[in-house]
């Protein structure tokens, strides 16, 4: 009776996806993050992080404004071989309406290059896609890669105001006898 079973399957041409395991979406899904260019990462630098930059050594006070709640801030040597002002100079405008004002941030961005990385994939549920016969999405978390960062810019990075990981959902599609990264959303 199995042999029938089993030669009726064969026959009927019955292919079944091999499991999407979270190590295989992980996998497929960091690939991907790894074929874009890499790029610095964005720290958005609030009044704790001013001051922790000053301790570092990242940046100095230049100007306070007759407000006194406004400054310039230059960046150091060291600074300069660190981060990346958006307006590409080397004074840091410090301009909140008040003082304080916790939501009020400067955005800097690393020298240092790297790729987002993929984490926490959850398991791969069923799914429909237009135009795939076999289709998985999963859950994952996207990460912010601070690996070659010095501590003190790190902690500026884990200050509230940064946001450093995102909730992403990756599908897949059994193609051609393989699971394949569908799209990234």
């Amino acid at each position: 009776m199995m042999g029938f079973l089993g030669v009726g399957m064969l026959l009927s041409g019955c292919k079944s996806a091999p499991e999407l395991t979270k190590a295989n979406a992980l996998a497929l899904i960091q690939a991907k993050y790894d074929q874009t260019p890499a790029a610095g990462t964005p720290i958005a630098v609030d009044v704790q992080g001013l001051k922790d930059g000053v301790t570092a050594k990242y940046w100095e006070k230049a100007t306070v404004y007759a407000n006194r709640i406004w400054g310039d801030f230059t960046l150091s040597a060291e600074g300069k071989k660190l981060i990346t002002l958006s307006d590409g100079g080397n004074i840091l405008k410090w301009r909140p309406d008040h003082d304080p004002e916790p939501s009020y941030a400067v955005v800097v961005t690393t020298v240092a290059t790297s790729h987002l990385k993929a984490q926490n994939v959850q398991d791969a549920q069923d799914e429909v896609l237009p135009g795939v016969d076999t289709a998985k999405g999963a859950d994952f978390s996207e990460a912010q890669n601070l690996d070659g960062v010095p501590a003190p810019l790190v902690k500026i990075a884990h200050n509230a105001i940064n946001k450093l990981t995102n909730k992403r959902h990756a599908d897949f599609a059994f193609v051609n006898g393989a699971w394949t990264l569908h799209s990234i959303e």
